[in-house]
C-alpha cells in the first residue's frame, strides 16, 4: 500500500493548498478564457487569406521549439537539484566550483552573444548540447581540475542556453511571417512548461539517484541532451545579420564581422534607452530572484518550523506557483490591455514587478517582529513571488523580442547578463554580510526599481525602437 510522505502537517497543507490553487487556476482560465487566445491570435491575422493555415503553421512551429526547450530545461533542472550533492559526495571544494561557473559566465558573456549572431543560432544551440554532454561526462570524475574545467565550460553553456534558443525562436517566428502579437503565447506556454519540468525534475532526478547513486541524474541528462540535439538538427538556421535571412546564402557571405557584431551590440545597448532599460529591468528582477533563491532555505530554517523543513516539499510548492504564474499571465495581459493597447506588455510587467516587491516586503517586516509566528505569512509571500516569477518570464521575453533587434539578439541578450551577474554577486554577498530582514528589503527594492524603470516605458512609441 502506498504511504504518504512523513512530512510535517504544515508542509502537507502547503502542498494540498498549492495543488488545489493550481487546479482552480487551470479550471477558471479554461472556463472563462476558452477560445479567447485562439480567437485573439486569429483576429490579429485577419488580413491574411489563409489565416487558418497560418495559425496551424504557428502551432506546429511552437511545438517544434517547445519540445526542444522543455527537454533542455528538464535536463538543466535535473543538474541543478543534485549538483551540490554530487560535489559533496566527492569531497571537493563546492564553493570554488560554483564560483568558477559564475565567473566563467561573466567573462564569456560579452563575446558569446556576438558569436551566436554571427555563426548561427541553430549551430549555437547544437554547440550548447555538445558542451552539456561533455560537461556531464566530466562530472563522473572526482578529479578537482577536471570538475573545475567542467564549471568553466558550464559558464559558457549557460550563456548559450539563455541567448541562442530565444534568439533562434524570435527570429524564426518573424521569418515565417507570424505576427508579433503571437509571441507572448509562446513565452507563456514556455513559462508554464518550465514550472512543470522543474517539479518533474526533482522526482525524476531522485529516482535516478536512488537507482544509480549521486551520478545517476547526470547520466540521465546526457541522454536527454543527446535527444534534444537530434531534434534541433532539422531546424532552419538564422543569423544576426539580416542579410543572412535568405536560406540560400552561405555562411561565408555574412557581411558583418564578428568584431563589428560585437561593437554594434554594445553601441545599440548604450545609445538606445529602450534597450538598456529592458536590460536593467532584467538585471534587477532576475538578480532579486536569484538572491531570493539563496535566502529561502536559511530563512525558513531560522523560523524552526514544527517537524523540520522538508525542502523538497517547499521547492515543489514554489514550482507549482511558477506554473500558476505562467497560466495567469495571458489572462492578466488581456485584462490590462483594455487600459492601454499599445503598451499593455509594459503595463503588465510593471504590475508584476510591483506585486513581487510587495511580497518581499512581508518577510522583511515579519522578521523584524519579536514573538510573532512568521511561518505562514512568509510562506505565503514566497508563493506570491514565485507566481510573479512565472508571470514576468513571458513578459520579459516578449519585451526583449519587441525592443531588441533581431540582428543583434544574441549579442545584446548576453550583454544583459553582465549587470545580471553583478546583481547576483552583490546579492549573494549581501546574504553573508547582512541580516535576513535587510536582505529582503534589498530584494524588495530591486523589484520596485525594476517596476519604476519599466513604468517609464509606458508612454511613447511602443514599436520596436531599433530595426
Amino acid at each position: 500500500m502506498l504511504e504518504l510522505p512523513d512530512w510535517p502537517e504544515w508542509a502537507m497543507s502547503l502542498m494540498y493548498t498549492m495543488g488545489w490553487l493550481l487546479l482552480l487556476t487551470i479550471i477558471s482560465t479554461t472556463a472563462f478564457g476558452k477560445g479567447d487566445d485562439k480567437s485573439e491570435m486569429r483576429e490579429n491575422n485577419k488580413s491574411q487569406e489563409k489565416s487558418e493555415t497560418k495559425y496551424s503553421q504557428f502551432l506546429s512551429f511552437r511545438r517544434q521549439y517547445l519540445s526542444v526547450y522543455l527537454i533542455i530545461m528538464l535536463a538543466d533542472w535535473m543538474q541543478g537539484t543534485h549538483m551540490y550533492t554530487l560535489y559533496l559526495s566527492y569531497g571537493v571544494n563546492v564553493a570554488a566550483l560554483f564560483l568558477t561557473g559564475f565567473l566563467s559566465g561573466a567573462i564569456f558573456a560579452p563575446f558569446l552573444g556576438s558569436a551566436v549572431d554571427k555563426f548561427g543560432r541553430k549551430k549555437s544551440c547544437c554547440v550548447y548540447c555538445i558542451l552539456e554532454i561533455i560537461i556531464n561526462f566530466m562530472e563522473h570524475s572526482t578529479n578537482f581540475e577536471i570538475l573545475l574545467l567542467g564549471r568553466v565550460l558550464g559558464g559558457i553553456s549557460t550563456n548559450l542556453l539563455f541567448s541562442a534558443f530565444e534568439s533562434w525562436m524570435t527570429t524564426e517566428h518573424r521569418k515565417r511571417g507570424f505576427p508579433d502579437e503571437w509571441l507572448p503565447h509562446t513565452y507563456s506556454v514556455a513559462s508554464v512548461g518550465n514550472g512543470v519540468t522543474a517539479i518533474l525534475a526533482g522526482i525524476v532526478a531522485q529516482l535516478f539517484e536512488d537507482r544509480l547513486g549521486p551520478i545517476g541524474p547526470f547520466q540521465a541528462v546526457i541522454v536527454l541532451t543527446a535527444l534534444a540535439l537530434l531534434m534541433i538538427l532539422p531546424w532552419a538556421e538564422n543569423y544576426g545579420d539580416s542579410s543572412d535571412a535568405d536560406d540560400n546564402k552561405d555562411e561565408s557571405s555574412n557581411k558583418s564581422s564578428l568584431r563589428a557584431q560585437f561593437v554594434e551590440g554594445w553601441k545599440t545597448t548604450y545609445s538606445n534607452s529602450f534597450v538598456w532599460r529592458i536590460g536593467l529591468t532584467q538585471a534587477l528582477s532576475e538578480g532579486a530572484m536569484y538572491t531570493f533563491v539563496f535566502m529561502w532555505v536559511p530563512t525558513l530554517l531560522s523560523l524552526e518550523p514544527p517537524g523540520g523543513l522538508p525542502t523538497g516539499c517547499v521547492f515543489s510548492a514554489m514550482m507549482t506557483a511558477i506554473t500558476m504564474g505562467g497560466i495567469l499571465f495571458s489572462p492578466l495581459h488581456s485584462f490590462l490591455s483594455k487600459f492601454t493597447k499599445s503598451s499593455s506588455m509594459e503595463l503588465s510587467a510593471t504590475f508584476i514587478y510591483a506585486i513581487a516587491s510587495a511580497s518581499m516586503a512581508v518577510p522583511a517586516l515579519c522578521l523584524l517582529q519579536e514573538d510573532y509566528d512568521c511561518l505562514m505569512p512568509i510562506l505565503a509571500s514566497f508563493m506570491v513571488v514565485e507566481t510573479c516569477v512565472g508571470m514576468f518570464m513571458p513578459a520579459a521575453g516578449t519585451l526583449r523580442s519587441k525592443y531588441v533587434p533581431d540582428s543583434l539578439q544574441g549579442a545584446i541578450l548576453n550583454i544583459f547578463r553582465l549587470p545580471l551577474n553583478a546583481v547576483v554577486v552583490l546579492g549573494t554577498h549581501a546574504t553573508d554580510v547582512m541580516e535576513p530582514p535587510h536582505v529582503f528589503v534589498l530584494v524588495s527594492a530591486c523589484f520596485m526599481a525594476a517596476a519604476m524603470i519599466q513604468a517609464t516605458m509606458l508612454s511613447g512609441d511602443s514599436k520596436k525602437k531599433v530595426d
